[in-house]
């Protein structure tokens, strides 16, 4: 699993801006119960990119999709392979 820190580094390369409040959203659930690591079926997928397009914007959506593709290729996802639709998707795939 990447940091905090390495995604707001991958974005920085990549968009030229950290995006720190995405990273955050996209792993509020981390380490809480009932959850601990295994949180990512609750916002890594489409359905999760097109929530923060609507909190905020395009530009961090982007952002979102390199983080969750970050994430998914630390599991083993191809980085060609779409990104899960959503989160039954997501656990249907063994990823979660």
């Amino acid at each position: 699993m990447a940091s905090f820190e390495a995604h707001c580094e991958q974005c920085e390369k990549e968009m030229g801006e950290a995006f720190p409040a995405v990273h955050l959203w996209l792993d509020a659930f981390f380490g809480q119960d009932p959850y601990g690591t295994r949180h990512r079926h609750l916002r890594h997928h489409l359905e999760g990119i097109t929530e923060v397009k609507r909190k905020w914007g395009d530009k961090a959506a982007k952002a979102a999709e390199i983080h969750i593709r970050l994430d998914l290729e630390s599991e083993g996802w191809p980085p060609d392979a779409p990104i899960p639709a959503d989160g039954k998707t997501y656990k249907k795939a063994g990823l979660w």
